[in-house]
């Protein structure tokens, strides 16, 4: 470089692109110098101890080196202020609307941007500080600690059974007994059947069985609680006997749910995440089995400013309910309810934010198998979506999310 720019009559002067690109023809990369992103912390502190770091040093240094951006919603002028000199002293950095500086705007929505280490000092210091911001340091303080929670083994037990989380992404198998679903309605109906298509779900690999009766697809009919237990009742008794992986019951209402326990269900999920009948997480506290929490909207309320932020409002909501009944956090099991009350830009929006959902620190469950917003991207019919379901299943997967909800078995 020094060579070039005398030659140039520039000495100490910045390099042109032409010059530059002489240098690069030349020059050997003796340092290997390159860009190393980690997509989890366990990726850091890997590549740490390969360095040889002490495993004290690690402990140190790992939160220091996960960088975080929170998204905090209506923040007042004066908070917004206090927050930003905070971050700043701290390394970090804080993003609000251009008017907060002007003192022109009210409240402003803030990106909080630094290390684990640093957002973990800003809890202690706003701990101490008036206009809202002692609230505030309780909400960050949760979303850390349900973060440091994701990167823990997560492990959902019930009924003397366990799922193991931390392993591997399990597969539960769809096994509808409707006349309507909108992807194998009427395949299932009879009892026989049912257990035989179960038992090749097995066979391929399914971790759980879930037995649905009523189907939920967009403009269904409503059945009876009577009719869905006619339906399920001994499907589920049939597969006690017949099937060595846990069974659930994929209702959202509590009298379907009780009957399908009894006649030998294990786990419940609720595609309306409490919020249809509340009754159903008392079922859940008193039965002591996991339950999947959905998020869900009625199609016409299907309108969204952030709609992965929305979503997990909402399923704090239902995570409420599930704690004031008495479910245990380790029974819970999040669905960002993918085709539920959301269109297909919304549903692409989710897949490609999965991740902050995992960040919650419950297991996640995703079913985006043959979804209409599949078809949509790809021009596709409902039975020649197994491709775009193995690439959102495959997204999923890299997500860091636990389960996936699945029609083929075999090819997920």
């Amino acid at each position: 470089p020094e060579r070039v720019g005398a030659d140039a009559g520039r000495a100490g002067q910045p390099l042109t692109d032409v010059e530059m690109a002489e240098v690069e023809s030349v020059m050997t990369w003796e340092h290997r110098v390159y860009v190393r992103r980690f997509g989890h912390p366990t990726e850091l502190e890997k590549e740490m101890t390969a360095l040889g770091v002490d495993p004290v040093g690690v402990g140190l240094m790992k939160p220091k080196g996960d960088f975080l951006t929170l998204k905090v919603h209506d923040v007042s002028l004066q908070a917004a202020h206090i927050l930003k000199q905070e971050m700043l002293s701290l390394g970090g950095e804080a993003v609000v609307h251009k008017e907060v500086s002007m003192l022109t705007i009210e409240r402003s929505d803030m990106l909080l941007m630094g290390t684990q280490r640093q957002l973990e000092r800003l809890v202690k210091k706003l701990r101490m500080q008036p206009f809202g911001l002692k609230r505030l340091a309780q909400e960050l303080e949760q979303v850390l600690r349900g973060l440091e929670r994701s990167r823990r083994p997560l492990i959902v037990s019930g009924r003397g059974w366990q799922l193991d989380c931390s392993k591997k992404t399990l597969v539960m198998g769809i096994l509808n007994v409707t006349p309507d679903s909108f992807s194998d309605g009427g395949r299932w109906m009879d009892p026989e059947a049912a257990v035989a298509r179960a038992r090749e779900m097995v066979e391929e690999g399914a971790d759980i069985i879930d037995v649905g009766g009523e189907s939920t697809r967009p403009g269904h009919v409503p059945i009876s609680v009577e009719e869905e237990i006619r339906r399920v009742e001994p499907v589920i008794r049939c597969l006690k006997a017949e099937v060595d992986v846990p069974i659930s019951i994929d209702t959202y209402k509590p009298e379907v749910a009780l009957r399908a326990l009894e006649a030998g269900a294990d786990l419940i999920n609720d595609i309306w995440g409490f919020r249809r009948h509340p009754e159903m997480a008392q079922v859940a506290a008193e039965a002591g089995v996991p339950v999947v929490v959905q998020h869900n909207r009625p199609m016409e309320m299907a309108a969204y400013d952030d709609v992965m932020g929305e979503i997990i409002q909402e399923l704090r909501n239902s995570i409420d309910m599930a704690r004031q009944a008495g479910v245990k956090d380790e029974q819970l099991i999040l669905d960002p309810g993918i085709g539920f009350g959301k269109r297909p830009e919304h549903n692409l929006e989710v897949m490609r934010r999965l991740d902050e959902l995992v960040a919650l620190g419950y297991p996640v469950l995703v079913g985006p198998s043959r979804k209409s917003f599949i078809g949509q991207a790809l021009q596709l019919p409902v039975h020649d979506r197994l491709e775009g379901t193995a690439a959102a299943v495959a997204l999923a997967v890299a997500k860091g999310c636990h389960i996936v909800r699945v029609h083929d078995v075999k090819e997920m």
